[in-house]
């Protein structure tokens, strides 16, 4: 049996490690902080979710839904660890970013078939005897970065990430801002800061006239369209926050029982509920100005931040011209990609990309042929849709129903409600997935 070497210790790859291994395989996972680190990861523990704490929506018949249900189907580790560490968040999974980080270590240093190895590589042998897995995600080493063009011959796209603000909880006016869920989905964990008109036109001209951190010679604004800083829709119309992160409709208060005219919602971090994030708020503004210019969100006055938001680089590789639907690369089959690396965009969808990748390289480790996840599944559509779209408007992917097959016209005729619709294309997703999984069925 062929050994793995799976490379990045962020999500994508501790999963793709730990699958493998739970298959039977010898695998080594190296991950190259401490000794070098990123512009954005703030330790070397495995798994560190660098942006929120989000691993979206836990409501039934979802798009992120289904993802995550296929996943507990198959036995993904991470996504183990993340139910077992969860925080209140409405209809959404998002964890205790520290305990998942320790959780996933434990796993990790507890399975025998896993050896760590803290150090950079800077060189991919295609013609080696074990198989290569790279899952290096957005942050990928220039070093690595540039032996990936020699290896696949094709230039990188690359696109700005962000990272939003995190607050001490203790400094929030809770005499300000309530509790709520979007149309009370949910439980009312998130908390919300309302606007009124005037205090919303303070606020965004404050905001668009805030300073940006200056970009590096080298570096490119290629922004992520659903990852966009708030500045930059700031600048696409004086209301374009108010239709998108800071949306009011459904949070009316409680105690006015009106609807704001706009609403800033935060996210609790973590269990013991001492910090929260800002909801929707990456942008690339200068500490100093952020802090000017946040501190103008109602209940947020003489707030203290823990982090402020950043952006770096987000490198990918262009993989409808690269990657088959098992994320083999087409030119050098030995070497897998998993993760953001190969185009998809968030934790979850760089878990269950990590998940796949890992009984991928552990069936060719064994001498067999992997059989891709199943296109009606929201697994199987995913890949498919990095490896089969649009090769001049490749941009990296959430899961969403676009991506899954649409119901037959005649079906979609009958069935006018899309909720209904959502309900059936999550039921044969799941019936998809699981007749797949008696072909091959979780780890051990």
């Amino acid at each position: 049996m062929k050994k793995i070497h799976v490379i990045g210790g962020g999500l994508a790859g501790p999963e793709a490690a730990l699958q493998a291994a739970l298959a039977g395989c010898e695998v080594t996972l190296f991950e190259m902080r401490p000794h070098r680190s990123t512009e954005a990861h703030q330790t070397a523990d495995f798994a560190e979710l660098v942006c929120s704490n989000s691993l979206k929506s836990e409501s039934e018949n979802t798009a992120p839904w289904l993802l995550k249900q296929e996943m507990r189907v198959a036995g993904c580790v991470l996504l183990q660890e993340a139910d077992a560490c969860a925080v209140p968040a409405g209809h959404a999974l998002a964890v205790d970013r520290v305990h998942f980080s320790r959780r996933v270590a434990e796993r990790i240093a507890a399975e025998p078939g896993i050896t760590v190895m803290r150090e950079e590589v800077t060189r991919i042998d295609e013609d080696a005897e074990h198989l290569t897995m790279l899952a290096t995600g957005p942050l990928t080493s220039p070093a690595l970065a540039a032996e990936l063009q020699r290896l696949t011959g094709t230039e990188h796209l690359s696109f700005y990430d962000s990272i939003a603000p995190v607050v001490d909880a203790t400094t929030i006016d809770m005499e300000r801002v309530y509790f709520a869920a979007r149309w009370d989905k949910g439980t009312a964990d998130y908390i919300n800061c309302p606007f009124t008109r005037e205090e919303y036109g303070r606020f965004y001209d404050a905001l668009v006239a805030a300073h940006e951190v200056e970009a590096k010679a080298w570096e490119r604004l290629d922004y992520f369209e659903g990852c966009l800083p708030i500045e930059e829709l700031a600048r696409r119309g004086r209301d374009t926050l108010r239709f998108g992160c800071m949306k009011p409709v459904g949070l009316r208060d409680p105690r006015t029982g009106q609807t704001p005219y706009a609403v800033v919602q935060l996210r609790q971090e973590n269990l013991r509920a001492d910090s929260y994030n800002l909801v929707g708020f990456q942008n690339h503004i200068r500490f100093g100005d952020q802090k000017t210019v946040l501190r103008l969100i109602p209940g947020l006055e003489n707030a203290e931040f823990l982090r402020y938001g950043q952006i770096h680089r987000n490198t990918y590789l262009h993989s409808p011209s690269l990657l088959t639907e098992t994320l083999q690369l087409r030119a050098h089959p030995n070497v897998f990609v998993a993760g953001q690396l190969s185009g998809v965009e968030g934790y979850t969808e760089s878990i269950a990309g990590g998940m796949l990748a890992g009984r991928y390289a552990a069936a060719v480790a064994r001498g067999e042929q992997p059989v891709a996840a199943p296109r009606l599944s929201a697994n199987g559509s995913l890949v498919h849709y990095i490896t089969h779209a649009d090769a001049k408007r490749f941009q990296p992917a959430n899961i969403t129903f676009d991506l899954l097959p649409p119901l037959e016209e005649e079906l979609r005729r009958k069935v006018r409600d899309k909720k209904e619709r959502h309900r059936i294309q999550c039921e044969r997703g799941l019936a998809a997935w699981q007749e797949w999984m008696v072909g091959d069925p979780p780890p051990r």
